[in-house]
């Protein structure tokens, strides 16, 4: 099992930028395990972000926040970064740190969750 907790949320402008962070706890690094991001606007399903590989060499992102987002992980401290610039308003939902096997973009693929943080992007 993983613990998982996201911080970096905020309210912020259209063109902004922030930093999400995922620490990772419960598990030793020498494990293979992926973490990836999700997020959730109100009355939307949950929608895949970008995850990456237990080595950190290996990143994925959904088509909508490429080039944009930039996604990092910290092995020696179990922390993932999810650098995330030119913000837009529909970029504004929950966002979801979580683990699994592998960087997968299906959320069902995922053994253990964070209790999310809130990215709100004004126009």
């Amino acid at each position: 099992q993983v613990q998982l907790v996201e911080s970096g949320g905020g309210l912020v402008q259209a063109g902004d930028s922030l930093r999400l962070t995922c620490d990772a706890s419960g598990r030793a690094r020498v494990e293979h395990y992926a973490l990836g991001w999700f997020r959730q606007a109100p009355g939307q399903e949950r929608e895949f972000v970008a995850a990456v590989s237990w080595s950190g060499s290996n990143t994925y992102y959904a088509d909508s926040v490429k080039g944009r987002f930039t996604l990092s992980r910290e092995k020696a401290r179990n922390t993932v970064h999810l650098q995330m610039n030119s913000l837009k308003p529909e970029d504004t939902a929950v966002y979801y740190c979580a683990a699994g096997v592998q960087p997968r973009p299906d959320w069902r693929r995922y053994d253990d969750w964070g209790q999310g943080t809130q990215v709100t992007v004004s126009s």
